[in-house]
């Protein structure tokens, strides 16, 4: 590893010593015939390694992230609010990361919740209320969506690809 001051931090935030970190990250472990043994990995084994690991911990710190924000806006029998999203649509960058793509994914999927909860649902109330009012047309992102999240979406080209051992964007 050649940063050992950034070896040393992600080993402090993980509660793991860096040679602990140093060994995970460069040798592969298994066990045969009840005994442990330790074979060093090459570089490129490393950095794969290394990508895995990153993306593990990416993956559960956005799961934490979500629990978070659920357990609080959950609320009680009574909880009430109004809010406001304006983020139909997405960036348009140069270069768009999957950390971008995740958020832009995110994005749409609240539109999509606000749409039905503003649009559909509450149009439908006013109609069994029998309230006089315009019907307001509003663009569905439901192809959008469809495009990520379908069988063979976006997300389940990207899971699949992820499973071969130097998967990248470029094989993908």
């Amino acid at each position: 590893v050649s940063f050992k001051n950034a070896l040393g931090r992600a080993a402090d935030l993980l509660g793991l010593d860096s040679t602990q970190l140093t060994e995970v990250l460069t040798h592969r472990s298994m066990i045969l015939r009840g005994e442990e043994i330790s074979t060093p990995l090459t570089v490129e084994q490393a950095v794969d390694s290394r990508d895995s690991i990153a993306m593990a911990l990416y993956s559960q710190c956005f799961t934490w992230i979500i629990k978070k924000i659920n357990g609080r806006i959950k609320g009680k029998d009574n909880f009430k609010s109004i809010g406001i999203l304006d983020i139909f649509g997405f960036e348009n960058f140069e270069v768009n990361h999957f950390e971008q793509f995740s958020i832009n994914y995110a994005n749409e999927k609240l539109q999509e919740y606000f749409n039905m909860h503003i649009f559909s649902l509450e149009q439908l109330e006013y109609n069994r209320e029998g309230l006089v009012w315009e019907d307001i047309d509003w663009m569905d992102n439901a192809e959008c969506l469809d495009l990520i999240e379908q069988k063979l979406g976006i997300l389940a080209l990207i899971n699949e690809e992820s499973h071969f051992p130097k998967g990248t964007d470029g094989t993908l």
